[in-house]
Order: C-alpha cells, then sequence, then structure tokens
C-alpha cells in the first residue's frame, strides 16, 4: 500500500523534473522574467511567495496556538466552546475562492489596505488557521494529564504548567501542521490573485527586501498558471521549471521543519 501512494508521486515529480532539465540553472531562480514571461527567470514570483508564506504562517501561527490552548486547556463544554469548535471545523472547508472574496472585502476595502502583500498574508492566514488550530489541539491532548498534575502538586499555576510542561512537549504536532500549511499557502492561486498578487513585476534582482509589506508582488503559484495558460510562445520547459522550484521551496521549507522536529523529538523523556 505504501508503494502504490509513493509511486504515483514519484512518476509525476520525475516527469516534471525531466520536462524541467533543459531550463534548471541558477540563472533561472535569480533572474526577472523576460520578453512578456516568454524568457528569463523567476526571482520576482519566488520571492513573493517567500514573503506571502512565511507572513501569513507568522501572523496565523500564534493566533492559532492560542486559540487551541485555550479550546483544550481553558474552555468548558458549553455552548460556546461548541460554537467555537464548529466554526473551526466549517472554515477548514470553505473553498478558496470564499476565501479570497473575504480577503477582498474584509481586508482589501474594508481595511483600507489594498491590494498588498500583507492583505494576501492576511487571507492566507485565516485559510490556514483550522489546520493550525486542530493540529495544536491534538498535540496538547496528546500530553499525559500526569503532567499536569505533577505541576500543580508542586504549586505551579495553570499558564506556567502550559508554558513549561505542555507546549514544550507539544511542538512536534505543532510543526506537523505548520508543515502541512506551507505547502497548502505557497500553493494558493485564487486567495492572492484577488487581494495581492500582481501579472507582472520586475524587481532588483538578488535584493531579499525589494517588497515591502503594502506593495503588490508576484507568486510563484499564479506565475505558473499565467505563462501556463495566458502567454503564448511560452518555452516547453519554463513551466516545468516553475513547477519544480516551487516543490523544491516547499520541500525545503518542510525538510528544515522535519529536522527540527526530530532533534526536538529526541529530547523528549516519554
Amino acid at each position: 500500500m505504501t508503494l502504490l501512494l509513493v509511486a504515483p508521486l514519484v512518476l509525476i515529480v520525475g516527469y516534471i523534473f525531466y520536462q524541467a532539465l533543459p531550463i534548471l540553472s541558477l540563472d533561472f531562480i535569480f533572474t526577472n522574467p523576460k520578453d512578456g514571461m516568454r524568457s528569463g527567470g523567476i526571482w520576482s514570483p519566488l520571492l513573493g511567495t517567500c514573503y506571502l508564506v512565511l507572513l501569513s504562517l507568522a501572523i496565523s501561527t500564534p493566533i492559532g496556538v492560542l486559540a487551541a490552548v485555550f479550546l483544550n486547556e481553558y474552555a468548558k463544554d458549553n455552548w460556546f466552546t461548541r460554537m467555537v469548535n464548529l466554526a473551526v471545523v466549517n472554515l477548514a472547508g470553505v473553498p478558496s475562492i470564499v476565501h479570497a472574496l473575504f480577503g477582498l472585502g474584509a481586508f482589501v476595502l474594508f481595511a483600507g489596505l489594498g491590494k498588498s502583500i500583507l492583505a494576501a498574508s492576511l487571507t492566507l492566514a485565516i485559510m490556514t488557521l483550522p489546520v493550525i488550530i486542530a493540529s495544536t489541539k491534538q498535540a496538547l491532548a496528546a500530553v499525559p494529564m500526569a503532567f499536569r498534575e505533577a505541576c500543580w502538586n508542586v504549586g505551579a499555576t495553570r499558564w506556567q504548567t502550559i508554558r513549561h510542561v505542555v507546549l514544550p512537549n507539544s511542538i512536534n504536532g505543532i510543526l506537523t501542521g505548520l508543515i502541512l500549511e506551507v505547502a497548502h499557502a505557497a500553493g494558493e492561486t485564487a486567495p492572492i490573485m484577488f487581494t495581492g498578487a500582481v501579472f507582472y513585476k520586475a524587481i532588483q534582482e538578488g535584493d531579499l527586501f525589494a517588497y515591502g509589506p503594502f506593495d503588490q508582488c508576484m507568486a510563484l503559484s499564479m506565475h505558473l498558471f499565467t505563462i501556463s495558460t495566458q502567454v503564448p510562445g511560452v518555452p516547453h520547459a519554463l513551466p516545468f521549471g516553475t513547477a519544480i522550484v516551487l516543490l523544491g521551496t516547499v520541500l525545503m521549507v518542510n525538510a528544515l521543519s522535519i529536522i527540527v522536529r526530530t532533534r526536538l523529538r529526541a529530547r523528549k523523556k516519554w
């Protein structure tokens, strides 16, 4: 069964990588699109994707973790808690295009942020909250109750117990939720198309701070859609190269998170 699951993934990624080989190079990564996006590289959309993903996680992670701590450690089983849990479940099932329209109305128009990286990141943060809350709740619930009781018996407050015992022992599960959301946020097109992504924008090549929070940006997912469907005469390898860089970016962030999670897991005493 494992082979049946892994084999199609290996075949798909292998095929995309083979088709992208003629164009893959450092110049492809560190140069901007040129000639109406028929040549050049992907520096501008790559940097924009990094900005969107990192800023959205910076917004959604503390909110999601604190919400999960409240629901698992403080909240009683009453109508308010059940309503919050129902809202989280329903939020996870909302299509991305609905999130896009919400972000357009709430952040771009009502909050006056305009189409910007900040508005797009806030929209992505709303979209990624349910998985972060759910994974964090499960991780908190997996910490044995005996750990909490031992802390309470020596006089620790509830918050001290959560901060020094429960959260450190549940960090593996929290990172698992974040790993899932990196791929989710990086691959979305509709939410950023309505709130902050732009068809084309040239920036200084190699400058890691070329975008500001209130600037519009290019993004790999939208760039891939554009060159695949909207731009005629694109070289055959160009969309495949863009797809490989998007996959590679997600895999690099995931690999870093997995390494951190593995090292933290090795420190656990149970």
